[in-house]
Protein backbone atom coordinates (compact mmCIF):
# COMPACT_ATOMS: atom_id res chain seq x y z
CA UNK A 1 0.00 0.00 0.00
CA UNK A 2 2.82 2.38 0.93
CA UNK A 3 4.64 1.65 -2.36
CA UNK A 4 1.50 2.44 -4.37
CA UNK A 5 1.16 5.76 -2.56
CA UNK A 6 4.82 6.60 -3.22
CA UNK A 7 4.38 5.70 -6.90
CA UNK A 8 1.36 8.01 -7.14
CA UNK A 9 3.27 10.85 -5.48
CA UNK A 10 6.19 10.37 -7.90
CA UNK A 11 3.79 10.39 -10.88
CA UNK A 12 2.12 13.55 -9.59
CA UNK A 13 5.52 15.20 -9.11
CA UNK A 14 6.50 14.27 -12.66
CA UNK A 15 3.24 15.71 -13.99
CA UNK A 16 3.71 18.96 -12.06
CA UNK A 17 7.29 19.22 -13.30
CA UNK A 18 6.15 18.70 -16.90
CA UNK A 19 3.50 21.40 -16.59
CA UNK A 20 6.03 23.80 -15.06
CA UNK A 21 8.52 23.10 -17.86
CA UNK A 22 5.85 23.67 -20.49
CA UNK A 23 4.76 26.91 -18.80
CA UNK A 24 8.34 28.15 -18.45
CA UNK A 25 9.09 27.36 -22.11
CA UNK A 26 6.01 29.26 -23.25
CA UNK A 27 6.79 32.23 -21.01
CA UNK A 28 10.36 32.33 -22.30
CA UNK A 29 9.19 32.64 -25.90
CA UNK A 30 6.29 35.02 -25.28
CA UNK A 31 6.88 37.52 -22.51
CA UNK A 32 3.91 39.62 -23.58
CA UNK A 33 0.43 39.44 -22.14
CA UNK A 34 -2.78 39.82 -24.07
CA UNK A 35 -5.80 41.51 -22.61
CA UNK A 36 -8.81 39.28 -23.30
CA UNK A 37 -11.28 41.52 -21.45
CA UNK A 38 -13.41 42.26 -24.52
CA UNK A 39 -13.55 38.61 -25.54
CA UNK A 40 -14.41 37.55 -22.01
CA UNK A 41 -17.19 40.16 -21.83
CA UNK A 42 -18.60 38.95 -25.15
CA UNK A 43 -18.49 35.32 -24.07
CA UNK A 44 -20.24 36.06 -20.75
CA UNK A 45 -23.26 37.65 -22.42
CA UNK A 46 -26.48 35.74 -21.56
CA UNK A 47 -27.17 34.72 -25.17
CA UNK A 48 -23.65 33.31 -25.68
CA UNK A 49 -23.08 29.56 -25.58
CA UNK A 50 -20.64 28.47 -22.88
CA UNK A 51 -18.82 25.22 -22.13
CA UNK A 52 -20.96 24.53 -19.07
CA UNK A 53 -23.99 24.27 -21.36
CA UNK A 54 -22.50 21.24 -23.10
CA UNK A 55 -24.54 18.15 -22.25
CA UNK A 56 -22.85 15.27 -20.47
CA UNK A 57 -23.95 12.74 -23.05
CA UNK A 58 -21.20 10.50 -24.33
CA UNK A 59 -21.70 11.46 -27.98
CA UNK A 60 -21.14 15.20 -27.45
CA UNK A 61 -18.30 14.61 -25.01
CA UNK A 62 -16.64 12.24 -27.50
CA UNK A 63 -16.83 14.83 -30.31
CA UNK A 64 -15.32 17.51 -28.06
CA UNK A 65 -12.58 15.16 -26.85
CA UNK A 66 -11.63 14.08 -30.39
CA UNK A 67 -11.44 17.66 -31.64
CA UNK A 68 -9.33 18.71 -28.62
CA UNK A 69 -6.96 15.77 -29.14
CA UNK A 70 -6.54 16.63 -32.83
CA UNK A 71 -5.84 20.28 -32.01
CA UNK A 72 -3.28 19.34 -29.36
CA UNK A 73 -1.42 17.14 -31.87
CA UNK A 74 -0.88 20.12 -34.19
CA UNK A 75 2.71 21.25 -33.60
CA UNK A 76 2.39 24.62 -35.36
CA UNK A 77 -0.51 26.00 -33.32
CA UNK A 78 -0.03 28.70 -30.72
CA UNK A 79 -1.09 28.32 -27.11
CA UNK A 80 -4.05 30.54 -27.92
CA UNK A 81 -5.19 28.19 -30.67
CA UNK A 82 -4.76 25.13 -28.47
CA UNK A 83 -6.97 26.76 -25.85
CA UNK A 84 -10.00 27.60 -27.99
CA UNK A 85 -13.31 26.72 -26.42
CA UNK A 86 -14.99 23.68 -27.98
CA UNK A 87 -18.68 23.44 -27.15
CA UNK A 88 -20.71 20.56 -28.53
CA UNK A 89 -24.49 20.45 -28.14
CA UNK A 90 -26.47 17.72 -29.92
CA UNK A 91 -23.61 17.12 -32.35
CA UNK A 92 -23.27 20.82 -33.26
CA UNK A 93 -19.84 22.25 -32.45
CA UNK A 94 -19.13 25.89 -31.63
CA UNK A 95 -15.50 27.05 -31.57
CA UNK A 96 -14.70 30.22 -29.62
CA UNK A 97 -11.64 32.18 -28.63
CA UNK A 98 -8.63 34.00 -30.00
CA UNK A 99 -6.12 32.51 -32.43
CA UNK A 100 -2.96 34.10 -33.84
CA UNK A 101 -3.61 33.72 -37.58
CA UNK A 102 -6.04 32.72 -40.31
CA UNK A 103 -3.93 29.57 -40.78
CA UNK A 104 -4.57 28.56 -37.17
CA UNK A 105 -8.27 29.31 -37.52
CA UNK A 106 -8.46 27.20 -40.70
CA UNK A 107 -6.52 24.31 -39.15
CA UNK A 108 -8.87 24.20 -36.16
CA UNK A 109 -11.95 24.46 -38.36
CA UNK A 110 -10.68 21.64 -40.58
CA UNK A 111 -10.01 19.40 -37.58
CA UNK A 112 -13.49 20.08 -36.17
CA UNK A 113 -15.18 19.51 -39.55
CA UNK A 114 -13.44 16.16 -39.97
CA UNK A 115 -14.78 15.03 -36.60
CA UNK A 116 -18.25 16.62 -36.53
CA UNK A 117 -19.06 17.18 -40.20
CA UNK A 118 -18.77 20.36 -42.26
CA UNK A 119 -22.29 21.64 -41.57
CA UNK A 120 -22.04 20.94 -37.83
CA UNK A 121 -19.27 23.42 -37.01
CA UNK A 122 -19.82 27.08 -36.13
CA UNK A 123 -16.87 29.49 -36.03
CA UNK A 124 -16.83 32.17 -33.34
CA UNK A 125 -13.03 32.38 -33.15
CA UNK A 126 -11.21 35.65 -33.74
CA UNK A 127 -7.76 36.34 -35.14
CA UNK A 128 -5.73 38.43 -32.71
CA UNK A 129 -2.36 39.44 -34.12
CA UNK A 130 -1.42 42.38 -31.93
CA UNK A 131 0.49 41.70 -28.73
CA UNK A 132 0.23 44.21 -25.93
Amino acid sequence: MKQKMIAKIVMLGTLISSVQSFTNANNATDNTRTDNTKINQRDSAPQELTADEQPSNSSDMNITRRIRQDIMKEKNLSTYAKNVKIITVNGKVTLKGPVRSEQELNAIMNNARIVAGVSNVSNEMSVVTDRK
